[in-house]
Parts: C-alpha cells; structure tokens; sequence
C-alpha cells in the first residue's frame, strides 16, 4: 500500500502545478478576426465587454469606491472602466507610485470583475488637467498649445519632445507595472491611451513648434497612406484631397486647402503620431490591446475647435490609421440621439466597434444589445456606472447584461458567424424596419399601443442558429416572417418557446400559442404582400427570450 500511496503524493502536487501554469500560459487578452467578427480574447475565449465607466475622480479614492464595488458585481456587468491620472502615478519627476493601479486590481479581482483602464496622461477631454503639477508648473519646458489669437491654452502642445517623453516614459512604467502584477491574473482586458484628445478654442496649435510643422511638406508616410487607400477614404477627407487634385506633395495648404480643413487634418495626424509613440512603448512592456476615444462632433458645433480639432472624428479616421497603427481601436462616446448612424460611421473600413461611454436607462440597454447585434460590437459601457446602485436590480441596464451575460457565447459565436443583427426604431422617425436574415425576411415594428410616452427607442437583437430558427429578444417590439428563398410562400410558426440562457444552455419556459402569438389585423391584411399574417411580440417589462421555430406552406 505504500508505493501506491508513494505516488499518489507525488503525483498530486505536480498534477496542482501543472493546473496552475495551464490557467498561466493562457496569453494576455487580444483582439483576433473570428469568422465575420473581430473580438476580443480574453483567457483563450472571445470576451462580451458588458462594461460601465466610472465618474472620473470615482477611481482616485479607495474608500470612495468602497461602497460601489458589491453593488457593481451585482449590477450584471463584467468590466469597469475606470481613470488612472498621470498627476498621482508620477507625483515627482522620475518617482512612480501605483497605488491607484493596485487599489483598482485588487478590489476589482475580490470582485468578479475585469478592468480596462483610462490613462488620463498629455489630455482629458482635450484639456491638460491631469498632467503632474511638475509639468503644469514648467510651461517653458513643456510649452501649451497656442490659439489663432495668440493665447496660450490650458492643453499640451504635441508638438515638443519633452511633453512627448514625459508622458510616453510613465505610461511604459504603468505597463511594466501591470506586466508584473497582474499578467497571471488578466485583470486588465484593454487600454485607454489619453481621453478625447483634440483642441478646443482654435482649429489647430500655433506655437512655434506647430507653425513650423504646418509649413512644411506633409510626411511622405501620411501620403502613402492616402495614395493605397485612395478608393476607401471617408467621404469628407477625399473631397478635400480631391480639392486639389489628389496632390501627392506640398505643404498641408497645398494638399488640403486653406479653409481650415487643412487645420483639422494636420492635428489629427500630430495628435496620432504623438499617441502612437506613447502607446507602442507601452505595447513594448506589455501588449494589451489599446484605443483611443471621441469627443464627437454635435449639431450646433460649426467649426473645428468648437469640438476638439484633430480628435479620432469619424471624417477623421483615415488620418488616425495612418498615424497610429499601433492603436487596435478608434472609438466614439455616443450621447448624440443619431446611435445607428454613429455607429455605421465608426465601422468604416473595418474598424472594430466599442462604446466606452454612453447612455444608461431604457435608452442604453437599446442601444447596447443595437451595438452587438448590428455591427458585432465588442461591447459597451454607459458613463457614471456607479451612481446607478439606487435600484441595482430593476436597472434597465442591469437586466439587459443579465440577459445579454447568459447568452454571450451564443452571441458572440453568432458574430463570428454572421448569424446576428439587430434592430433599433423610433416611434417618430423609424417605426418599421424589414431585415433579412436566414431564409426569412423579419419585419420590425412598434406595437399599435406603446405602453410609454412618444416617442420612444424599442429594440430586438436576433440569431439565427439554425434553418428556420431565431432565437430574439426585444422591448415594445413585434416581429412577423416572409420567407426570400425558393419554396413555399407563407411562413407559419411551428412554435415559440419562452425561456432564458444561463451560460449558453437553453432553459425552456413556457411553450406560447394561440393568441400568446400575435395574429396582427395590419399584417394579416397585408398577406398578398408579405405572405404572413403571424408573429411575436416583446414588451416593455419583458424579460424573457423567445426561440422561434418557422415553417412553410401555401
């Protein structure tokens, strides 16, 4: 009996290590193409960012956060986004405390939850607010922006080496610090490399430096650039190339006029080139996938620098890949009514969608489930998560990522399949929607008697996991079918089961029939045209998916 138990002993310990260094090994979260969709991996799996950005002085205070952390576990997300100031990582030049960094990983990990972190470095929300007050105090050595009028700005000029150094030096350190400490534990998923970046109060930077720089020729690698992609450039910037007739060398008024486009497009490639050396140093210590965020354009700005000028702008994206092949994503902060739109905008040529900050309410959950169905988002994440807790469990966005969290390997296999849309209508502008999906036609629209004010945003996201089935959840949404394919001309519902995902696995509730599926007098009437007279509809209040089973006859 000894032996046996000999090597029972043995065994065991290594069988431990060897469990250990397997959950070790796995690499450091990354962003790969699956299939039709670009996600992020995240412990070997793809990852749903179900995320929520804190208020900006929130992470600064331990205690502070105290209070929020239980709540935020139970609010159904999975990753706070939260700032780490460059002003108390490097109090002193050159002497680094990451006591904010550490505070965040460990309350974080003793919670459930992952974290992307928002470097407040050079620019937050184009001012220079967090930068230490050993750079704020020696404006000679790390000069301010200068505006058209001749005042200097509150804003880091990006065009002197030592602003660049300082910054770029201390966002390294932070990455060989999480290298350290935290790449056994992959508590941090992504970086955020400065935040809404872009001058506000003048189109471009007149400093010395800048003046400089604008006089000159535009770098021969920015024209490269523009000559490849000539054929795919957004429509606003190949106009303005096209203005002067495609030139391929000059000074940045040569090649872009001088209306002030050509202002906004010299800081868009400055602030770029700036960025992307301050992230490719930390990409050097540590390669998480890095992004930067918009301030986007609102309706009543008219001109460059009543926005930021020269931020990651939807019309200005082309400029940014150029600048900045380092950076993995460009992101926007919607709060602008125009979702969809915005959204599409920032896909152009295949950049990868994420919402590092927008709305919460009724209003957020619609656009999030929108954002991952539509355009395979890598998820979302409304503003001031944490002064939410007052209702945690009847928060809309907290049952949407309940929702959303029990089917994410379902969603996020349906991304990489191309088996996933959603719809997103509005009771003034956008009533009905027809999509197709499958073999079917799904047409959208709002109930005949919207159980809340006008107007309102109702949603569904859809799967198709198999021929003639769909799996959809919505709010004050109706769906009927037609079928697109070749055979008989009506579809009929073999039945609709009620339930929810927990981790993927199907829990079936109720199996709905008769008038628990809708016979709607509208659609019926429309039969000579749509061939359907049935579906399904959600309400507001709704927490239950349905999966539907179609068939055909005539």
């Amino acid at each position: 009996m000894r032996k046996p138990l000999l090597i029972l002993i043995v065994i065991l310990p290594l069988i431990f290590l060897d469990s250990c260094s397997s959950d070790n090994s796995l690499e450091i979260p990354f962003l790969k193409q699956n299939g039709e969709a670009n996600q992020l991996i995240v412990d070997g799996k793809p990852f749903l960012i179900l995320g929520g950005e804190l208020h900006n002085s929130s992470s600064s205070s331990r205690d502070y956060m105290k209070k929020f952390w239980p709540e935020l576990e139970a609010s159904g997300m999975n990753t706070v986004l939260a700032a780490v100031e460059w002003s108390l990582v490097e109090p002193e030049e050159g002497i680094f405390d990451y006591t904010i960094i550490d505070n965040l990983l460990e309350d974080a990990r003793a919670h459930n939850l992952r974290l992307i972190l928002l470097w407040f470095g050079s620019w937050k929300n184009s001012q220079s607010a967090y930068i230490p007050d050993w750079i704020k105090s020696d404006y000679n050595r790390f000069p301010r922006v200068k505006a058209s009028f001749g005042k200097s700005l509150e804003i880091l000029s990006p065009f002197y080496q030592e602003s660049l150094n300082a910054d770029t030096k201390a966002f390294a350190n932070v990455m060989k610090h999480l290298r350290e400490v935290d790449s056994e534990y992959r508590t941090v998923i992504m970086m955020q490399v400065e935040n809404e970046v872009g001058i506000l109060g003048s189109a471009r930077d007149h400093s010395p430096a800048a003046e400089t720089a604008f006089n000159s020729s535009v770098p021969q690698e920015l024209i490269d650039h523009l000559v490849k992609h000539k054929a795919n450039l957004f429509p606003g910037l190949s106009e303005t190339w096209k203005a002067s007739d495609y030139k391929t060398s000059g000074t940045w008024k040569d090649l872009f006029g001088s209306n002030g486009k050509a202002d906004e497009i010299f800081m868009a490639w400055n602030y770029s080139r700036y960025i992307n050396s301050i992230a490719k140093a930390g990409k050097a210590e540590y390669p998480l996938p890095m992004f930067v965020n918009a301030w986007l354009v609102q309706k009543s700005d008219k001109i460059p620098g009543d926005y930021p000028s020269g931020g990651p702008q939807a019309h200005m994206l082309d400029i940014w890949k150029a600048g900045s092949p380092d950076l993995d994503l460009y992101v926007p902060d919607i709060y602008r009514p125009e979702f969809a739109e915005l959204c599409d905008l920032y896909t152009h040529n295949d950049n990868t969608l994420f919402i590092p900050e927008a709305r919460a309410g009724e209003l957020g959950a619609a656009q999030f489930f929108y954002a991952i169905g539509k355009h395979k988002s890598i998820g979302y994440s409304p503003f001031g998560f944490e002064a939410r807790t007052q209702d945690i469990e009847n928060d809309p966005v907290t049952i949407a990522y309940k929702i959303a969290s029990g089917m994410a390997p379902l969603i996020l296999e349906a991304q990489s399949r191309g088996t996933i849309t959603s719809v997103l209508l509005n009771t003034e502008t956008k009533p009905l929607e027809e999509i197709v999906l499958g073999d079917y036609k799904l047409i959208a629209e709002i109930p005949d008697a919207p159980p809340q004010p006008l107007p309102f945003e109702s949603y569904g996201i859809i799967m198709n996991p198999a021929p003639d089935e769909y799996i959809i959840y919505g709010k004050d949404i109706q769906f009927s079918f037609l079928p697109v394919t070749p055979g008989p001309a009506i579809a009929g519902i073999a039945h609709v089961d009620e339930g929810i995902f927990d981790n993927g696995k199907w829990i079936p509730g109720r199996r709905l029939n008769g008038d628990e599926i809708f016979l709607d007098i509208d659609l019926a009437a429309r039969a000579v045209e749509n061939k359907t007279g049935t579906g399904i509809k959600f309400y507001l209040g709704n927490e239950k998916i349905q999966w539907v089973k179609l068939y055909r006859y005539e």
